[in-house]
Order: C-alpha cells, then sequence, then structure tokens
C-alpha cells in the first residue's frame, strides 16, 4: 500500500472517531450547565440566608460563619472536573487531527522529492517534462465556511492543493492554535489569487474576516497581529474603521 492509499485509510476513520469525542464534549457540557445552575441557585440563596442573620443579629459582618456550605463547594469542584475532562478531550482531538496533517506533510515532502526527481531526470534526457494535473485549482481550503479560522499551506501542485483540503475538511470543527512547523520548498504558481493587506498568496494561518462584505476577506496572522485565532466574531481593520464611522454618523 502506499503512503497516500494508507493515508486515506486512515483520514476515512477520523470523522467517526471525532464525532464521537464531540458528542461526549456536548454530554458533558450539559451536565456542566445542569450543575453551574444548580449551584448558582444554592449560592444565591445562601448569600440571602447571611444577609437575613446579619439583619437579625446572628451573625456579624466579619463572621467565619459566613460562607458556602459543603454542598455549594462540592458543585464547585464537580463542575472544575469535568471542565477538566472537557480540556481534555478537546487536546485529544486536536492531536488526532494534528497527526493526520503531519502525515500529509510528510506525503508533499516525499511529493516534492519526486517531482525534483523526475525533473532532474527529464533535464538530464532531453525529453518534455510530464504535465501535472491541472484538475483541481488551488485555493482556500474552506473557503465556503466564513468564519472558521483555519492553518492553511501555500502550495503549487494540484495534487497537494486537493490533499491539503481533504485534511481542512476533517479537521473544520478543530481550530488549531499552531502551525505544523514543516515548511515546503514547492514553486508557487504566479496565477496564484492574493490575499491580506500585504496582497500576497496564502501561506500560514490565515484568518476570514465575518464581514460578508469585506473585500479582502483573508489575512495572515501576522499582517493583522494574531499569534493565535481569536475567540467569537472577527473583523479585519478596514471593516472595524468601516463600522466605527457608520456608529459615529447615527
Amino acid at each position: 500500500m502506499s503512503f497516500i492509499d494508507d493515508f486515506q485509510a486512515n483520514l476515512e476513520v477520523l470523522p467517526n472517531i471525532l464525532q464521537k469525542k464531540y458528542a461526549l464534549l456536548r454530554d458533558l457540557d450539559k451536565s456542566l450547565h445542569e450543575i453551574q445552575r444548580q449551584n448558582e441557585q444554592r449560592c444565591g440563596q445562601e448569600i440571602e440566608d447571611m444577609k437575613n442573620r446579619i439583619k437579625d443579629g446572628g451573625v456579624t459582618p466579619d463572621s467565619s460563619f459566613m460562607k458556602f456550605s459543603d454542598e455549594a463547594l462540592d458543585e464547585q469542584k464537580h463542575a472544575i472536573r469535568i471542565a477538566d475532562e472537557k480540556i481534555a478531550l478537546a487536546l485529544q482531538a486536536y492531536d488526532l487531527v494534528d497527526a493526520h496533517i503531519q502525515q500529509l506533510d510528510q506525503y508533499l515532502k516525499k511529493l516534492d522529492e519526486e517531482i525534483r526527481r523526475e525533473g532532474d531526470t527529464v533535464a538530464s534526457t532531453g525529453s518534455a517534462a510530464p504535465a501535472v494535473d491541472n484538475n483541481v485549482k488551488s485555493g482556500k481550503a474552506g473557503e465556503s465556511s466564513r468564519g472558521r479560522k483555519k492553518t492553511r499551506l501555500a502550495t503549487a501542485t494540484a495534487a497537494a492543493a486537493a490533499a491539503a483540503a481533504a485534511a481542512a475538511a476533517a479537521a473544520a470543527t478543530t481550530t488549531s492554535t499552531n502551525p505544523t512547523g514543516v515548511e515546503l520548498d514547492l514553486p508557487v504558481d504566479p496565477n496564484e489569487p492574493t490575499y491580506c493587506i500585504c496582497n500576497q498568496v496564502s501561506y500560514g494561518e490565515m484568518v476570514a474576516c465575518d464581514n460578508p462584505g469585506c473585500k479582502i476577506e483573508w489575512f495572515h496572522y501576522g499582517c493583522v497581529g494574531l499569534i493565535e485565532p481569536p475567540k467569537g466574531n472577527w473583523y479585519c481593520p478596514d471593516c472595524v474603521g468601516t463600522q466605527r464611522r457608520r456608529k459615529g454618523k447615527s
């Protein structure tokens, strides 16, 4: 079995594994919200009881008896344990996706080496270089899902772009906080579209502006001062300025 066949076989089971982990995350999140709701009610009632006891003169404001009950403290500890479990599950999901991305990087490096060797062979024999399959256009992986922040690798071959798109689709629900760290020394297609305020091709980690009318849409992290995926909606400097000017006029 070739490397790409092995990679595709492993990639096919990834969505099912991630789906199970996300289902467990949802269950934990539901339990966490329920415990938090109960604890807020309990603590609120205990605070009211303390206020009434102070008014009645039963305790003084600096009394050591002014503390939450053991039940309230146990609920808070339980909530912390559930939150830790959620973090552990999220890290497991991230590691799974990251492992597949690293496998993809290895395949891209091997593909690059093969292309170089074929080019050297053609140059030595004087034969025409084999044409690269152009059935797939390179572009922004997962572009149809506006608002999702992704790590993107700029490549020149259509085969590499197709493989990268497959990996990004499997990791669509995962926010990646670190690039893979593998640099690909591949030639860049001069016809590849450019993005960001720097008007350069796609590379490294990029973030999409959540304004549907944004003219640029995709930006490199470094160009907009980001070092990790933003939380919630994110708007580029131009769109933020436009929104402020509109609010000033209203």
